[in-house]
C-alpha cells in the first residue's frame, strides 16, 4: 500500500492471544459459506480484548482530492454506496477496492486514488461494506466488522457490478478482511472478473466455487503471519491447483498488515515491492499502457 500517507489506520497488526487465534479470523468472512458460529467467532474476536488493544486509533485525516462519494440499487432493496474516481475518458474497466476494518475512511478514498492515477482509463471504486459507518476506535471497528452479514455484503458488490454495467470489466483488491472480499468479489463477478488481488486475506475453501474463478489470483502475504500463515497458503495452493485456477502468491518474510506504514511491523521495502507487484498485475489484466 504504497503512498498511503503516515497512516493511522493500523489494518490489523495481530496482538491476538491463542483463544482469539483459534476463534476466527479478523480478515475476511467467505461469501455463501458462513456459518451461524462463524458468525458468533467474529463477534468474540471483536470483543477480545487483546485483538482490540493492537490496533492504535486512526490519526486525524480529510482527503480533499477527486472523485464523489455515489449510491447504487442492490438486490435488497438498501442501497449501497462507494467512492467513485472516474477516468479521464470514458471507460468499462473498474477496479473495486475492498476497505479494511476501519471502514471506507479518508485513508481508503486516498488509496482509491493513488490507483487511480497509477491506472489510466480504470474507473476506480472503493465499495463500502459498512453501509456508511466508519470507526475512529478500536472498539467501533471491532464492533463494525462484527456485524457485516454475508448476505448484505454480496448484496453490496453485486449492486456495485450492476452499477458498473454488463459490459465492464472487473478487478478488485483489497487488505485483510478487504483481502477476502476481494477474493469473494472477484467470484461474484463471474466472467466480468479480469483480476484478483488479496492481501493477507483468508482465502475461499470451498473448491467448487474457485472453478467458477474467470481468473487467476495474486496473493499476497506474510510469512510471519499468525493467522493467515504459510499453511493457510499451502492449503489455498492446493484448491487453487485442484480448481484448475492459476495464484501466484508473492510470500514476504514478514508479519501481517506489513504494507500499511502505521503498523509496528511495517516493512517499508517489501511494503514498495509488494505495491509495484500488485500494480503491474493490474496493469496486465486490464491492459493498461503507461
Amino acid at each position: 500500500m504504497k503512498k498511503l500517507l503516515t497512516l493511522g489506520a493500523a489494518i490489523l497488526s495481530l496482538t491476538f492471544s491463542a483463544s482469539a487465534q483459534k476463534m476466527a479470523s479478523c480478515c475476511a468472512r467467505p461469501a455463501g459459506n458462513l456459518s451461524a458460529s462463524a458468525t458468533e467467532a467474529f463477534a468474540m474476536l471483536a470483543a477480545d480484548k487483546d485483538f482490540s488493544g493492537g490496533h492504535d486509533s486512526p490519526l486525524p485525516y480529510r482527503y480533499e482530492g477527486e472523485g464523489k462519494m455515489i449510491e447504487f440499487k442492490t438486490a435488497d432493496g438498501t442501497p449501497g454506496h462507494g467512492f467513485e474516481i472516474k477516468s479521464a475518458k470514458p471507460s468499462n474497466k473498474y477496479l473495486f477496492v475492498i476497505h479494511e476494518w476501519w471502514g471506507l475512511n479518508d485513508y481508503i478514498k486516498k488509496e482509491a486514488a493513488t490507483f487511480a492515477s497509477e491506472l489510466p482509463g480504470v474507473n476506480v471504486i472503493a465499495v463500502d461494506l459498512y453501509d456508511g459507518k466508519v470507526a475512529t476506535t478500536p472498539e467501533d471497528a471491532g464492533k463494525y466488522m462484527g456485524e457485516v452479514k454475508t448476505e448484505r455484503a454480496v448484496a453490496i458488490l453485486k449492486g456495485v457490478q450492476l452499477y458498473a454495467g454488463p459490459k465492464a470489466q472487473f478487478a478488485s483488491i483489497g487488505w485483510c478482511f478487504g483481502g477476502g472480499w476481494s477474493l469473494q468479489e472477484a467470484l461474484l463477478g463471474g466472467k466480468q472478473t479480469v483480476g484478483c488481488v488479496m492481501y493477507y486475506g483468508m482465502p475461499e475453501k470451498d473448491v467448487a466455487k474457485l472453478k467458477t474463478l474467470n481468473t487467476d489470483v495474486l496473493g499476497i502475504f506474510a510469512s510471519q503471519d499468525k493467522w493467515i500463515n504459510p499453511e493457510v497458503v499451502a492449503q489455498f495452493k492446493k484448491d487453487m491447483s485442484s480448481a484448475g485456477k492459476s495464484l501466484t502468491v508473492e510470500s514476504y518474510d514478514a508479519d501481517h498488515a506489513f504494507a500499511n506504514p502505521s503498523n509496528p511491523k511495517y516493512k517499508k521495502d517489501d511494503a514498495s515491492k509488494a505495491h509495484e507487484h500488485a500494480l503491474a498485475y493490474l496493469r496486465g489484466r486490464f491492459k493498461v499502457k503507461v
